[in-house]
């Protein structure tokens, strides 16, 4: 199901939207940094299943089968932080909804092909997710 956008409420929520990143995220950055500074080496936007292409990890450990995702706060519906907007929540309910179903099957699909999957949230602390990671790489 694909939902067509609104448009933005606000010149300011075009603008925000506009600068939103696919890949290369400030959370993705930092904790690709401390990962590299360990020694280990990565693919990043990856996708881990070859049946489906256009679900990509954010950092993929090709030998290990491990797959990472650090996941958005506001675009996969954090717990903690996810506040709904007060404007097009006609959209932005369904939308956010849709994400965490996607995120829920991707992790499905990954494990049953043998890869282990590791979900973080954007908010969580660099250093502690770089060294979970390198624990299930190392193994």
């Amino acid at each position: 199901m694909h939902l067509t956008p609104p448009p933005p409420s606000s010149e300011s929520a075009r603008l925000t939207m506009r600068a939103n990143r696919r890949r290369d995220t400030s959370a993705e950055l930092a904790v690709r940094r401390r990962l590299h500074a360990m020694g280990l080496r990565y693919r990043v936007d990856h996708p881990a299943d070859p049946t489906d292409r256009r679900r990509r990890a954010d950092i993929v450990f090709t030998r290990a089968r491990v797959a990472v995702f650090i996941d958005g706060c506001f675009w996969h519906g954090c717990p903690a932080h996810y506040v709904e907007p007060r404007s097009n929540v006609d959209y932005w309910r369904p939308k956010i909804a849709r994400n965490i179903e996607r995120d829920l099957e991707s992790t499905k699909r990954l494990e049953s092909a043998g890869w282990r999957v590791l979900r973080f949230w954007e908010h969580e602390d660099p250093v502690v997710v770089a060294e979970v990671i390198a624990g299930a790489v190392r193994g």
